[in-house]
């Protein structure tokens, strides 16, 4: 995706499942998971073995499903685990998946753009948010 289309995807956004939320501050997850709050979107954690424990004052869900309607899936897994989260996507009609640094599954990317979602692959929105300067809110 060219930098116009990141920009849209991150504003026009508002419910996020974060796929491999921690608890854990020093995990990557956990500090995504942070800022996103912090811009105003609904982000929800998806972790199967945190489910129901808070992370950052928001109860984690087990699946995609406990955590639908969603616009985004962010994927904090590993490659070979993140087809199964696009497809799981892909059913609950999400309008994006975002697969975070080091993330890569071009097979898994090609389904989900062939079912009309959009698709970042290998980056952070953390850092996207930051290079391209976006406001620090989105939404009303």
């Amino acid at each position: 995706m060219d930098d116009a289309a990141i920009r849209d995807l991150l504003l026009t956004t508002r419910r996020i499942a974060v796929v491999g939320a921690s608890d854990r501050p020093d995990r990557p997850s956990h500090g995504v998971f942070a800022f996103l709050r912090a811009r105003g979107y609904d982000a929800v954690p998806v972790n199967p073995a945190l489910a129901g424990r808070p992370i950052q004052g928001i109860a984690a869900v087990a699946s995609l499903d406990d955590a639908a309607p969603l616009d985004m899936v962010d994927i904090f897994r590993r490659s070979a685990e993140a087809g199964a989260v696009v497809d799981e996507a892909i059913r609950l009609r999400a309008r994006s998946v975002w697969l975070q640094l080091g993330v890569i599954d071009q097979a898994a990317a090609a389904r989900a753009r062939a079912a009309g979602l959009m698709v970042v692959m290998d980056r952070c929105p953390v850092i996207e948010w930051r290079r391209l300067g976006l406001p620090g809110h989105v939404g009303p």
